[in-house]
């Protein structure tokens, strides 16, 4: 009986990692190979509040939009029971971080210049508007301490294909892990 039927809703997956790190493309492909849905929190907040999450930080500030970012990432964890990625700052707060504890939660590992010419100056990432390569380095100092504390396993994305990736995390998925 899956937790589903129990009444329970729990994501297969859920992807965490940086900013380029390819969250939504893997956790896509990986959803599609397993003939699971896919859930982005980004898109959610988006949803929640009708404009890009460029304009939330612009309009209302990056507080404002980490509350709604909170408050998506605990409904799609009682919500969704496929792939799950959370936006790259997601993990900064703690009451996110101890909601993921128990989770099949799986760190995209990225170095600064493979994110760097992933994201480009992607007006989209309003974190990283100012000086983006810059902003990234210091997030991703920041940030990995939290990924690590809240994944069970990293996979490195950094020099390769979707298609590997996608490969190893499934094989991660279905060795158990």
């Amino acid at each position: 009986m899956t937790s589903s039927e129990r009444g329970q809703v729990r994501p297969l997956l859920v992807l965490v990692g940086p900013p380029g790190a390819g969250k939504t493309t893997v956790g896509l492909q990986v959803a599609e190979r397993l003939g699971v849905g896919f859930r982005d929190t980004d898109r959610d907040v988006e949803a929640a509040v009708g404009k890009p999450i460029a304009d939330i930080f612009l309009d209302d500030g990056e507080q404002y939009f980490r509350a709604l970012e909170a408050a998506a990432v605990a409904a799609a964890l009682r919500e969704h029971d496929g792939v799950l990625s959370l936006g790259g700052g997601a993990v900064l707060s703690p009451a996110t971080r101890a909601l993921l504890a128990g989770h099949a939660v799986v760190l995209l590992d990225v170095d600064l210049p493979a994110a760097s010419g992933r994201i480009g100056l992607n007006r989209d990432r309003p974190v990283l508007a100012l000086n983006p390569r810059a902003t990234l380095k210091v997030l991703l100092e920041e940030r990995m301490p939290l990924y690590h504390e809240v994944a069970g396993r990293a996979v490195p994305t950094s020099g390769r294909t979707v298609v590997e990736v996608v490969d190893d995390v499934v094989g991660h998925l279905e060795s158990g892990g």
